[in-house]
């Protein structure tokens, strides 16, 4: 499931080219944010003829997406793999359009915090296991963390019991697990998590890499501009473009007026809001006029669903000394006594590690939760040197370790345009089955035709949380309009 687990800085004039002059000052529709989801909208309408506009407050294409040169090659900010082969409409246009994605197989190389090598066949055994029960979730629902725990130590007991005697082991496996299941719901802890969840995983590889193309490729394919394609001449790209106001009428023959901060308006008959649950959550009240349906805002403001944050270091080295095996997890588990002499607890909850498939001299750190939060306000110098700490005194027994030649890091929550990295189910999501189907929920004029719709990973009830879920919530909006014209 590790769904970024959440690209080259994109110039409208560079990338996606210039605006014509003579487009018109009114739109069929205009689509807020050029993410995966108002990317797939936009291309969705364009290709159907349809005249949009598609208004980004960033200075670039890709939502939580973000494809950056780096090191001797390109590394993901954002969403790093495609979770899925089968129907899944990211890796059937990645394929359509001969782009080769590869897979990268997770496996876990264990180290302790004493510098010794742990089990790495135990800990892959005990993790899989871990991770297989979740789709075998209790009748009523739970803690994701109290009932892997439990199940867990039921397997433990029969297959290791001399290890489940080990008190030390088991808690510091435990907060390992904790870590992991959080890098993959971008949760602040598995007992956030519900073991009653609608997400379901596409089938195939859950692991492919754009690699060397980087992921920023899928928004090229997405709006006609790979290869150097000319892009769609009925499409009016603008970005830093922050929306400040959606004004909807009830009145079928008014346009919808969206209003931007720098004093700029359009209009159109209809827009396509995908901004994120974390922008929703901060700014419904003042973004729609007249303001949403209370319905809608129960499921923003209640925490019906909750919006996580993962986050990543990613650091380039003067040489490779961790070795050419992409498919490797660096895993970091503590003990006890190690933990004494560490200031900084946040540090104990930098776990893992990995190699992406873009670069050869890069390693990305992972974080979530609080941890994230922290990290991304800490000063650069002070994060660089903390993790060099972790990395030397799990991974440096019996090799030297370089200093670090540069640094990358992520800041989804600080960002106002994202507020975090994608959605989970929380405890209290089953208790509101419908809420993100409430959140998909198009406002209407008093004909009943769609004036306001939302798209967004959040709104898509199965494959939140994925890059394929967002575009086919940009599918489906785009495809309510268009069936909407036909009728």
């Amino acid at each position: 499931m590790l769904r970024w687990c959440a690209i080259v800085v994109l110039a409208c004039s560079g990338a996606f080219g210039n605006p014509t002059p003579e487009m018109p000052a009114s739109y069929d529709t205009i689509i807020i944010g050029l993410g995966a989801a108002g990317c797939t909208a936009a291309s969705t309408l364009s290709k159907a003829g349809k005249r949009v506009l598609a208004l980004e407050a960033m200075d670039r294409v890709g939502g939580r997406v973000n494809t950056v040169p780096f090191g001797d090659g390109v590394v993901e900010v954002g969403a790093e793999w495609i979770h899925g082969t089968e129907q899944s409409r990211v890796y059937n246009l990645a394929i359509q359009n001969n782009v080769s994605v590869l897979p990268q197989d997770i496996d876990f190389e264990v180290y302790r915090s004493d510098g010794s090598i742990g089990d790495k066949a135990v800990l892959n055994e005990l993790m899989n296991f871990s991770l297989s029960v979740i789709e075998e979730p209790p009748e009523t629902p739970e803690p994701l963390g109290q009932f892997i725990t439990r199940r867990l130590k039921d397997y433990m007991k029969e297959k290791y019991p001399a290890l489940l005697a080990d008190q030390d082991f088991v808690d510091n496996l435990l907060e390992f697990l904790d870590l992991v299941i959080d890098n993959y719901e971008s949760s602040n802890s598995w007992n956030e998590v519900s073991t009653e969840s609608k997400y379901t995983e596409l089938g195939g590889y859950q692991h492919m890499s754009w690699h060397r193309h980087g992921y920023k490729t899928l928004f090229e394919i997405l709006l006609n501009t790979y290869n150097n394609g000319p892009g769609y001449p009925n499409l009016d790209i603008k970005l830093k473009k922050e929306v400040t106001q959606i004004s909807w009428p009830q009145d079928p023959t008014q346009d919808v007026v969206v209003t931007c901060k720098d004093g700029s308006s359009y209009r159109a008959r209809n827009v396509i809001v995908t901004v994120s649950l974390g922008v929703l959550k901060e700014r419904h009240t003042t973004l729609f006029s007249p303001m949403l349906p209370q319905t809608k805002i129960s499921v923003i403001d209640n925490n019906n669903i909750s919006m996580g944050l993962l986050g990543k270091i990613i650091l380039q080295f003067p040489q490779n000394f961790w070795g050419t095996n992409k498919n490797i997890d660096y895993s970091f588990i503590w003990r006890n006594e190690d933990k004494e002499g560490i200031e900084d607890k946040w540090m104990l909850k930098l776990v893992q590690m990995s190699a992406p498939m873009g670069a050869d001299d890069v390693l990305t750190m992972w974080t979530n939760g609080d941890v994230g939060r922290l990290v991304e306000t800490l000063p650069e110098d002070v994060v660089k040197r903390k993790a060099m700490e972790l990395i030397r005194r799990f991974m440096g027994k019996n090799r030297t370790i370089p200093e670090p030649i540069a640094m990358i890091r992520s800041s989804w929550f600080s960002n106002p345009y994202t507020r975090g990295s994608y959605t989970y189910d929380n405890l209290s999501t089953p208790q509101y089955p419908h809420a993100r189907a409430t959140l998909a929920e198009p406002l209407v004029d008093s004909s009943g035709a769609p004036r306001v719709l939302f798209a967004g990973e959040a709104t898509d009830n199965t494959h939140f949380s994925t890059v394929h879920g967002a575009t086919d919530t940009g599918f489906r909006e785009a495809n309510r309009l268009l069936t909407k014209a036909k009728l």
